[in-house]
């Protein structure tokens, strides 16, 4: 493996990181509509789960509204019971033909409960960089030790990598913080 594998392995594995943690942080409703809020709802259409955002086109037309269109029509009620049994918090309002839902107005207790969620979310990314770092080292290690670097070629790896830790940890950071402030402000 070339010195340079390693480390870009190390830092695309550091980047899916953050992508999940974009992804999760989504899903966190800050009191206004988000159609990321719907990304973990799956509807049982004709006996398999389907995710509603295949299935519905999912619009905001006001600030605090998700307007949930379904392609077809006869799902209007699946889609309703699946939203209703996702952890929302949300109640749908079935029109016929679309459903439509409010995101409430969050309590100042509930956002501060949100940012803490956030927090934890934004540690177990953290933890996952440092576990990929930590790996990183391992293979470093294991190959100083076959002889496939000098002693100044693993420490420069060893400080690359250590600082492809600190980028991913303060985009973590930065993540976290910009999610946090939206949580907070509502």
């Amino acid at each position: 493996m070339a010195k340079n594998e390693i480390i870009q392995k190390a830092e695309e594995k550091m980047q899916k990181a953050q992508n999940v943690l974009e992804r999760d942080l989504g899903s966190i409703r800050a009191g206004r509509a988000n159609a990321s809020l719907l990304d973990k709802v799956s509807v049982d259409y004709y006996g398999a789960p389907t995710p509603l955002n295949q299935m519905a086109s999912i619009t905001i037309p006001e600030p605090r509204v998700l307007l949930v269109t379904p392609y077809d029509k006869s799902v209007l009620n699946d889609i309703e019971q699946a939203i209703l049994m996702s952890d929302l918090g949300i109640n749908p309002a079935n029109d016929g033909s679309a459903i439509r839902l409010v995101v409430p107005q969050l309590t100042e207790e509930t956002r501060k409960d949100l940012a803490k969620n956030v927090k934890a979310e934004g540690e177990k990314a953290k933890v996952a960089v440092r576990n990929i770092r930590r790996d990183a080292m391992d293979t470093l290690k294991k190959a100083n030790k076959n002889g496939d670097y000098n002693d100044d070629e693993f420490h420069d790896l060893e400080k690359q990598t250590q600082d492809s830790t600190d980028k991913a940890i303060k985009v973590v950071d930065e993540i976290v913080a910009n999610k946090e402030k939206e949580v907070l402000e509502g």
